[in-house]
């Protein structure tokens, strides 16, 4: 291909000077504000992700959170249920009625003149 011929020549005047001057400081402001935007740009998109990966770690440790909690609601109504059954072992070792039973069958507790027979509990084979 052959290179076109330029068919209008330059003047060089003060004005054209000038001009090309103006054309030139246009040229560097474009390129410093593409510049600056692009690292505007890129801050942005680097504050964002930086956000983004804060809010997902964020809601990491509040579900791990939330589940540690519920499983110590479980661990507190269970307690409460215990509390609550040894509350009436208590109230029923206050009797000594059932003191007594409970010496004569687990400990086999006798009075004077009481027999003890011990039953197996297994079936008979016959």
């Amino acid at each position: 291909m052959r290179k076109r011929e330029e068919k209008v020549s330059r003047i060089n005047s003060p004005y054209m000077n000038q001009y090309d001057a103006h054309m030139e400081r246009q040229r560097k402001r474009k390129r410093l504000l593409r510049r600056r935007l692009t690292l505007l740009g890129m801050i942005v998109l680097i504050s964002f992700f930086s956000l983004f990966m804060y809010h997902m770690n964020q809601r990491e440790l509040y579900a791990e959170k939330q589940a540690e909690y519920e499983a110590l609601q479980q661990e507190k109504q269970e307690l409460k249920t215990e509390e609550t059954s040894l509350l009436e072992e208590i109230k029923l070792l206050e009797d000594e009625s059932y003191v007594l039973r409970i010496a004569k069958t687990n400990y086999f507790f006798t009075e004077e003149g009481e027999i003890v027979f011990k039953l197996l509990e297994e079936a008979p084979a016959y």
